[in-house]
């Protein structure tokens, strides 16, 4: 036998490389510690455009009275309120992270939306759902969070009925020069600091802008979406590539 210790997995958190056993405690942690000030967190890293991506997301959606929505990563609920203010039918409210889905209850609570909003604390990359059983999958900002994308995006087609549609909204890769240099200096040096005055936690801020640099690229992850089975992938990009809407079948 070797004396050699076997190689550990690793995967990526922000710029570091994390065993992948550790990385969602760690993920865990960011989203525990900004839950209170997630919406704010949101306004930060997107200026306030984020609220305008999202209304155009729910669009895409198409919510309409006889379709039900999973909800990925759902945290404080932006996703699932706009659906069901839509018009959209039973919506399913899932986040991994206790601490999300707790902010998005008491959300829901104020609203009264609780008689068409369930929620879920749940991975998704291993969902507690019967095979073709939602008509929409919809992950917003949650993806490169994830540790196995791939099991995420295969978990979504799986979970889908039959002529269903998986959507993912997420920051992107910037398609329009020009902004670059400024958004990288946003990002990198401004945010940080923002975060540590408003709310106590540069560092899980600049993991978040960090995240989005090590995110696979519009390609990468149409790419993706349909070697996990999914047809017919569209990607329409946001506000210059800032962000960008995946979007696909399950035929």
């Amino acid at each position: 036998m070797s004396d050699n210790p076997a190689v550990q997995a690793t995967t990526d958190f922000g710029f570091r490389q994390v065993p992948v056993d550790a990385k969602k405690p760690m993920v865990r942690a960011v989203f525990e510690s900004v839950a209170p000030r997630y919406d704010l967190m949101n306004d930060l890293m997107s200026l306030g455009i984020h609220r305008v991506w999202k209304r155009i997301f729910v669009t895409a959606l198409d919510p309409q009275p006889n379709r039900t929505l999973l909800d990925l990563a759902g945290g404080t609920g932006d996703i699932s309120f706009g659906w069901l203010g839509r018009g959209g039918g039973a919506v399913l409210l899932s986040d991994i992270n206790p601490a999300m889905l707790a902010v998005g209850r008491d959300r829901a609570l104020q609203r009264g939306l609780t008689g068409s909003l369930s929620m879920l604390a749940a991975d998704a990359e291993k969902l507690p759902l019967p095979n073709r059983s939602v008509d929409r999958v919809s992950i917003a900002f949650g993806l490169r969070n994830c540790t196995d994308k791939a099991a995420v995006l295969a978990e979504a087609r799986r979970v889908l009925k039959p002529g269903g549609r998986f959507f993912c909204l997420e920051f992107s890769r910037v398609q329009v020069a020009a902004l670059k240099p400024v958004y990288d200096a946003w990002s990198f040096q401004v945010l940080p600091r923002l975060g540590q005055t408003i709310a106590g936690d540069g560092d899980s801020y600049r993991y978040l802008a960090e995240s989005i640099r090590t995110f696979p690229d519009q390609e990468t992850l149409a790419g993706m979406m349909r070697a996990a089975g999914l047809s017919r992938v569209t990607v329409q990009n946001l506000s210059g590539g800032i962000a960008a809407i995946h979007g696909g079948w399950r035929l």
